[in-house]
């Protein structure tokens, strides 16, 4: 059986287990597309690093050329992530006829579009499962077993760094910047936490499931982002109390056509599934018109989990060349993009509010929310004997973000509120 020949590009954690499956799982890997498969090449900065793997040195190189220009490599794989020359490398190999498998998130939130007509027009393959969710088949699941269906609403936690120091400020009481240390010292956090914890990781990653779920161009500018770093350790302690816990969820959803997508700190309710995926595991949620609700769980990152997505991905572009059915399998956008306005956009909040600890405050208060049509769910005074102004907890019902909006403006003018010390969406 005439090998198929792979050229990696890049060779740190997720490539490092890339070759540890292909190589370690040869016998089924083979005995399921019919042909060994071969790590031909592999792109690395420098070939005399020490490495954790054994790689013979014939197989390594510092030119991206040697494998791009390669007319006995089939499939090339992107693990080096980055936007450029990554974006260059891929559309290079696209146009030599190369299939490509990438664990590249920003890429193909940013620039999918380019990259799925560069795969059409040469009857390529591009698959990319392991650029969310790690090990969790989601992508897959959107583009295959859901295709059937009509998704409604795909909520989940897909950064395991903000859900590991949020779990962490939960069941410990500690506070953020701690808690972000430590997820530095253990490696689960860049020395530049910015991306995480700002949400902009989780929401290239909602990017990209709100494309493929909603069949329409969903970009990057599209998703509404907010991040963890003003979390403090109050919001936890009252979330728990009222039982939820506070978790930073992507959250897409679709009504009539019209779509809306966001990533911000949201208080999960104890009853939901969400509220028990903890530390830096990953979940996905996904609502479908005819199958209802589904959940997906397992490690969002790592050596092994994410190498795991990548293999799969390879396994399938093999059996579609030996089908000869590359380059069909891509689901380009077609329906229109219309984003819903924050007229359309409703959900449940918490607020916290210092208030002046006098009589008639609260029923000035309820009459803001009367006058902008938000009926509340709740309302509780909280004691605090570090402040003498009052605690007042509210929890809405649904309620249109324009209306909140309105709300809030009106409360920074109002006398007897001190401040807005905190507010959350809240789900489940």
């Amino acid at each position: 059986m005439k090998p198929i020949k792979v050229g990696l590009l890049g060779l740190g954690t997720v490539g490092t287990g890339v070759v540890r499956i292909v190589e370690g799982h040869q016998e089924d890997l083979s005995s399921q597309v019919g042909s060994p498969i071969v790590i031909e090449k592999v792109l690395v900065n420098d070939i005399h690093k020490e490495r954790s793997i054994s790689i013979p040195e014939h197989k390594l190189t510092e030119h991206a050329e040697d494998i791009i220009n390669n007319p006995d490599i089939d499939i090339v794989i992107e693990v080096m992530g980055g936007l450029e020359p990554t974006k260059q490398y891929i559309m290079d190999a696209l146009e030599r006829g190369k299939h490509v498998v990438t664990a590249n998130k920003d890429l193909m939130a940013l620039h999918g579009r380019d990259i799925m007509a560069k795969a059409k027009a040469n009857h390529c393959d591009v698959l990319y499962e392991a650029s969310v969710a790690g090990g969790i088949p989601i992508i897959r699941t959107l583009m295959e077993s859901f295709s059937s269906d009509r998704i409604k609403k795909i909520m989940g936690i897909v950064n395991g760094t903000t859900n590991f120091i949020l779990t962490k400020m939960s069941k410990e009481g500690a506070g953020y910047e701690e808690v972000l240390r430590e997820a530095q010292q253990l490696g689960y956090a860049e020395a530049d936490p910015t991306s995480d914890v700002e949400g902009l990781d989780a929401a290239r990653k909602m990017a990209i499931l709100a494309t493929l779920g909603f069949h329409a161009d969903v970009a990057l500018e599209d998703v509404e982002v907010r991040g963890i770093s003003q979390i403090k350790k109050e919001d936890i302690m009252f979330a728990k109390r009222l039982g939820y816990e506070m978790k930073l969820l992507g959250i897409a959803e679709r009504q009539d056509d019209q779509i809306s997508v966001v990533v911000q700190p949201t208080m999960v309710s104890n009853a939901h599934p969400l509220a028990s995926v903890n530390g830096v595991f990953n979940a996905v949620y996904v609502y479908g018109e005819a199958v209802g609700e589904t959940m997906f769980y397992g490690p969002g990152a790592g050596e092994m989990p994410t190498a795991t997505s990548v293999v799969a991905d390879l396994t399938a572009v093999i059996k579609n060349m030996k089908l000869g059915v590359n380059g069909l399998r891509a689901l380009t956008p077609y329906k229109e993009k219309k984003l819903k306005t924050d007229d359309q956009i409703s959900y449940k909040n918490f607020i916290l509010l210092h208030v002046e600890d006098k009589a008639g405050v609260l029923a000035q208060i309820t009459q803001v929310f009367a006058e902008y049509d938000v009926s509340l769910d709740s309302v509780v005074q909280q004691p605090n004997s570090h402040n003498p102004d009052a605690e007042i907890i509210i929890i809405t019902h649904q309620a249109s973000q324009a209306n909140m909006k309105k709300v809030f403006k009106h409360f920074e003018n109002l006398d007897v509120i001190k401040s807005i010390k905190s507010a959350y969406r809240v789900e489940g």
